[in-house]
């Protein structure tokens, strides 16, 4: 009977172990994520209405302690609600009620608790992480190496990705900066240019959806991560090159534990609303500190946009500065070399000029310590505590509104330890940080209460520096809505009301032609989010650019209480509203190739339309260069350089749809 006994146990050892699964769904019951042990590795998976959207994806990560990719047990799950109203200023949306539920997943490792996988679940939108215990009592800190954290899509997906810099490359070594072009409705099983690619992807799931990927949370305490994409068409989470920033600093993490990686975010739905509306990015994090002051929005000029380093000099800052003054904006933007074009002692006379104004200063600098060979200076500068807070604190005593730091180059955890330093630092002395050259924000708004903005985007300098970016300017501006910008604020610097990108505004002098309206010019002020903005308009637009145009600058918000997606396709059209008080601005822009016509829903009661129509002749070799019949586009088609005849008129509406058409390159705005 003993020998039955232990050839049974036997064969019980021999048959595998059942996988154990749990889920997790949003409180609408639509979005649900299974979490499974299958084969010891921990996956999940995601649908929506019973549509998969991601097919089962590993999780898990390696560590100096332990290997937590193989070799788990799924040993306990916990399920609760999660309810938060907050309010940030600076973001899409000044108040949001996020509703979700959260689920934790605790995995075990040789009978000991290893880590736990928590996921919150809300309407569209998933955020996870994990959270890691040491293996021995005395154990309180690990290194982190890798983590296995994939995506995997179904088939027929396609991807509208940026691809990720080469490390030390690019303009005096100062990549990776964020800064490659979005290639639109891409087949999976790429990999970018050899380096994966950047935070925010969007991913479109066939006919059945959509699904943005990123992250948030990110602060000194880990580093920045990016996609890989492999040849099957899945991608995976990978920490930073080692190579950035000359090597120095790991590409690993360093984490006191028990403690938490950032969270990864996925926001799936079956239409583009939940994209452009999402504020996962903010739902999930928490501030580092307190404000030190009220950080009011802000609106500006700057002359390096259109009249470059040389005219970082005392005139000219002063044209700005009154020119500021006369938009009634509340600042100038003083750009790179004003610490040997104009120098300190010019700096205290501006700052006081500006004051007499009733406007304030935004102060450029280099980032750089050991990490780049931009020329432009202040440098040395911000890289150091002791330096820093000593300028900071003239800045101060100026009556500064803000800086802008640039050229970091990477994504390491030593610098993003370095943006927390900045930070930390700006806010004890009441100044707003805008960066540059720089890595996406990862919830920095929320996290940072003096965060205003970000480049981390092929933005208008661009637009200055080559025709090719002029060429496809509508594309880019169709993609950021859904993409970039949903996820944290751009400081892109558009909206010129130049013909030509060149400080005299001349098309018989060299420079890029603006293939846009001013419409459009008008339209991406409210359609690019940015509690701060500095605008590429000139003192000579005063008097060069139509005044219905120039009054609308005037008067444009740049903060915001709520945001809604009204239609559009990434790279062809987008058309949004934004509300500022009681005041709505709803816009569109077109880079079709041909002109649509678009459907708004205003309540009754006056508003104000500018919009464009396009000189007949140009239509007329517009179509024939795209062809009479040429279909939707995601490829930017360059046009003829277009006579775009814009116009302001007042309305009265009984209630209901509005019809605006928009013409390729061209935009509207609506404000009631």
């Amino acid at each position: 009977m003993k020998k039955i006994a232990l050839i049974f146990s036997l064969v019980l050892l021999a048959l595998p172990v059942a996988a154990k699964e749990e889920r997790v769904a949003g409180p609408d019951g639509r979005l649900v994520v299974t979490v499974s042990d299958e084969g010891g590795k921990p996956t999940y998976s995601v649908t929506y209405d019973g549509v998969a959207f991601v097919a089962p994806s590993p999780l898990g990560l390696k560590a100096d302690i332990g290997d937590f990719t193989a070799g788990l047990a799924l040993t306990g799950f916990a399920r609760e609600a999660v309810a938060d109203d907050y309010s940030v200023p600076t973001i899409k949306a000044s108040t949001v009620h996020y509703r979700a539920n959260r689920g934790v997943f605790s995995f075990a490792k040789d009978g000991k608790p290893a880590i736990d996988i928590i996921f919150q679940v809300s309407a569209n939108d998933i955020a996870f992480r994990y959270k890691i215990y040491p293996p021995k009592p005395d154990t309180k800190v690990c290194v982190i190496t890798e983590e296995a954290t994939g995506y995997k899509f179904p088939d027929g997906t396609t991807s509208f990705l940026s691809p990720m810099m080469g490390p030390m490359s690019g303009f005096a070594r100062t990549t990776p900066s964020y800064e490659t072009d979005y290639r639109a409705d891409e087949p999976l099983g790429k990999n970018g240019d050899g380096h994966g690619y950047v935070f925010p992807a969007l991913f479109r799931n066939g006919n059945d959806g959509w699904v943005l990927l990123s992250e948030t949370g990110v602060n000194g305490t880990y580093c920045g991560g990016r996609l890989i994409g492999n040849a099957d068409g899945s991608y995976r989470l990978a920490f930073p090159m080692p190579e950035e920033i000359g090597g120095n600093g790991t590409s690993t993490v360093g984490l006191a534990i028990p403690g938490c990686t950032p969270w990864r975010t996925l926001t799936v739905a079956r239409d583009l609303k939940p994209i452009v509306e999402t504020t996962v990015a903010w739902d999930v994090v928490e501030p580092q500190y307190e404000a030190s002051q009220v950080y009011e929005p802000s609106r500006g000029s700057w002359s390096w946009i259109l009249k470059m380093d040389s005219n970082t000099t005392y005139p000219v800052q002063l044209q700005y500065i009154d020119f500021s003054a006369a938009m009634g904006w509340e600042t100038i933007l003083v750009d790179a070399l004003w610490d040997t074009q104009i120098g300190r002692e010019n700096m205290e006379k501006l700052a006081a000029y500006a004051k007499e104004k009733g406007v304030r200063l935004f102060v450029w600098y280099n980032s750089n310590g050991y990490w780049n060979d931009a020329p432009q200076g202040p440098r040395n500068i911000m890289n150091r505590s002791v330096t820093r807070r000593a300028e900071m604190a003239w800045l101060q005593k100026l009556g500064v509104k803000g800086i802008k730091v640039d050229f970091f180059g990477s994504d390491k955890q030593v610098m993003l330890q370095l943006y927390e330093d900045i930070l930390v630092d700006a806010n004890e002395y009441g100044l707003q940080c805008v960066f540059h050259g720089c890595t996406l924000p990862r919830g920095w708004e929320r996290m940072y209460p003096n965060f205003a903005s970000a480049e981390a985007v092929v933005a208008s300098e661009n637009l200055y520096f080559g025709q090719y970016r002029c060429d496809r300017e509508a594309f880019s501006a169709t993609l950021h809505p859904f993409i970039r910008n949903t996820v944290a604020a751009m400081d892109f610097g558009g909206s010129t009301l130049n013909k030509v990108y060149n400080p005299f505004n001349d098309t018989a002098r060299r420079g890029s032609i603006r293939r846009t309206s001013d419409v459009f010019a008008l339209a991406t002020a409210v359609l690019f989010q940015s509690y701060v903005q500095h605008f590429a308009m000139t003192p000579e637009n005063l008097t060069d650019a139509p005044a219905w145009a120039v009054d609308f600058m005037k008067e444009v918000p740049t903060k915001w209480d709520e945001v809604k997606f009204i239609d559009g396709y990434p790279g062809q059209f987008v058309v949004l509203a934004r509300r500022a008080g009681d005041k709505w601005y709803y816009v569109g822009i077109n880079a079709s190739a041909e002109s649509r016509t678009v459907e708004v829903d205003l309540p009754a009661g006056a508003y104000t339309l500018y919009s464009d129509t396009v000189e007949p002749a140009t239509a007329k070799a517009a179509r024939k260069l795209h062809g009479k019949k040429a279909p939707l586009t995601l490829e930017p088609r360059q046009t003829t350089a277009a006579t775009f005849l814009g116009a302001r008129e007042s309305r009265t509406h009984k209630g209901g749809a509005v019809k605006v058409t928009i013409p390729c390159n061209g935009g509207f705005v609506i404000v009631q």
